[in-house]
């Protein structure tokens, strides 16, 4: 049996996943490129091997080593929110038809010079000024060397030398054993953020075995964000990932959209044993959802457990994530730095940013980046608004967690509060158990739900003034979810649902329940107390959720003690 690895809390399960892959077609490109073949290796059959569930510590393998350790690093690529490209003018839009944002720089046509976008210059230091980034005032820029059709100048600007941001950290928390009530918090080191151009899209048509371009996305500005290999575990990198695209989506930086490609994750892996070298590392590319970067991760930390256990060698090489599968399959082999043959990029000069000391006098500011001017002017950073939602409304840590990961869900939550006179602490179960649990159900966000922030607090304030049941709440909430345009007091009225307020019937129907319930009543008198829930739950079901349990349990007991 092979080792599992040292990771995250949980327990490591066993998972055993079969694939057969098969050659993939060579991609052609489209006629309006110049042509060239890329050459794409077969892929092999994945090995069958244990996929982490969440990480653990657990004895040695049939070595009879020390237990493994992995080693997880991250490069995230966050396109930058900008209306034009990075060095050139060009739209950027999203869905766009194929090949129609693109200039003679984003083509690569002779002559054409890049110009630097200011926009994408202050997002990159507004986000190292958040992950607590030394700004470098001098940065530069540098060619990266590769050839494929969807780079058409043969190489990408970015910043490999000098970047524009280095040495920060980012904290992050995540769950043990997926109890919210338990969280522990852990940092990474960022090593450094560049500026670089991302390329165009290669769209692969299986059915005609071509590869088509689209150059739409070629000079979009990218930050990349290197993670020191501090974490250990999938779900360790998911929740640094999670975090790190709130900051960015709070700063305005970057949507930071996965499934738009505004945020995609290449991960380095290695495992090996404590005291030793850190093992040879394979990179994952491109990842593009938060719930598959923790598998795939998850899944080669064994695969490479497996691969040494069995004496085998583990091949410093690019793999990619097969969602349908569940595992990882080889891509190439992974290029060096010889590879890409850096060198410095003529056509720009260093990029030289300043400070409120260091800023000429009689300059015109429209012309400088203010690194000063920036930081006075970030937001509240996530785990700030987490802070204050606890201390402004008193709610517990772990449901700041879940109201600030939620997209639009923490001013969902505020503006119910402003507008119902429940108890914040009260309303936080309904928008956690009830609205989060129908939105997950019919995959809405919140801006998509039927039930706006006004609605739900009118049904909280008919709550709250009893003049219905929590049962019957329920009911008005299922009612409204279905979109008909009625108002919670609308609902009450046509259902019937106003509590009782005829005490003298409420108590015959008690009685009625006592009467038809010896053996229940036999258990109360008998010192089983907790027997007059299921009492009550009946008088309840019996006035269709219209009484109130406080006083049907005054009732019942005063008639059981007669």
């Amino acid at each position: 049996m092979a080792a599992a690895a040292v990771g995250c809390g949980g327990g490591w399960r066993r998972a055993w996943r079969r694939g057969l892959g098969g050659p993939l077609p060579v991609p052609v490109p489209i006629a309006a490129l110049v042509p060239v073949t890329v050459a794409v290796p077969a892929r092999r059959p994945p090995r069958v091997v244990a996929r982490n569930a969440g990480g653990g510590a657990v004895p040695a393998g049939k070595s009879g080593l020390a237990p493994w350790v992995p080693v997880v690093g991250l490069e995230i690529h966050a396109q930058i929110s900008s209306n034009s490209k990075l060095f050139s003018g060009s739209q950027v839009q999203f869905a766009a038809p194929p090949n129609s944002l693109v200039s003679f720089f984003d083509a690569s046509l002779p002559g054409t010079l890049p110009v630097l976008n200011r926009r994408c210059v202050e997002a990159a230091v507004m986000t190292g000024l958040a992950l607590n980034c030394s700004i470098n005032k001098k940065s530069l820029f540098d060619r990266k060397h590769y050839f494929y059709a969807d780079l058409p100048a043969g190489y990408q600007i970015t910043q490999q030398r000098v970047p524009i941001a280095v040495n920060g950290s980012l904290s992050y928390s995540l769950c043990i054993d997926n109890k919210m009530s338990q969280m522990v918090t852990k940092t990474v080191r960022i090593k450094q953020i560049q500026l670089e151009q991302d390329s165009g899209k290669s769209l692969h048509d299986d059915s005609r075995s071509q590869t088509l371009v689209d150059l739409n996305r070629a000079g979009v500005g990218l930050m990349e964000v290197v993670m020191e290999p501090d974490m250990c575990c999938g779900e360790e990198a998911a929740a640094a990932v999670r975090e790190l695209q709130l900051i960015l989506q709070t700063l305005g930086s970057s949507q930071a959209i996965m499934a738009e490609g505004q945020l995609r994750v290449d991960a380095n892996v290695s495992v090996h044993h404590p005291g030793e070298p850190y093992g040879v590392r394979t990179e994952v590319k491109n990842i593009n959802s938060i719930r598959f970067l923790a598998k795939a991760i998850d899944y080669e930390i064994q695969r490479q457990i497996e691969e040494l256990e069995n004496g085998g060698t583990i091949l410093n090489e690019t793999r990619a994530f097969d969602s349908k599968l569940g595992c990882t399959v080889p891509m190439r082999d992974k290029e060096g730095m010889q590879d890409y043959r850096f060198m410095p990029e003529p056509n720009l000069p260093p990029l030289i940013l300043y400070d409120t000391k260091s800023l000429p006098a009689n300059v015109n500011h429209q012309q400088v980046v203010n690194i000063d001017w920036i930081h006075e002017r970030l937001p509240d950073l996530p785990s700030a608004k987490r802070a204050k939602l606890v201390e402004l409304y008193g709610i517990l840590p772990e449901h700041s967690f879940t109201l600030v990961n939620e997209d639009g869900l923490t001013e969902f939550f505020e503006n119910v509060v402003k507008q119902t006179q429940m108890k914040p602490k009260k309303v936080i179960g309904w928008i956690l158990n009830d609205l989060l649990s129908y939105l997950k159900q019919h995959s809405c966000t919140v801006k998509e739900s039927p039930i706006s922030s006004v609605l739900l607090a009118d049904l909280l304030n008919l709550l709250e003034k009893k003049e219905i049941s929590a049962s019957a709440a329920k009911q008005v909430f299922e009612e409204l979810w279905k979109g008909e345009g009625k108002t919670p007091l609308e609902i009450v009225k046509e259902k019937k649902l106003q509590l009782l307020e005829d005490r003298e019937e409420l108590e015959q129907i008690c009685q009625a329940v006592i009467d038809e319930h010896e053996k229940e009543v036999m258990a109360i008198k008998a010192g089983n107390q907790k027997v007059i829930n299921k009492l009550i739950g009946l008088v309840q079901r019996a006035t269709q959720g219209r009484s109130n349990p406080v006083l049907v349990k005054q009732i019942l007991e005063k008639k059981l003690s007669e």
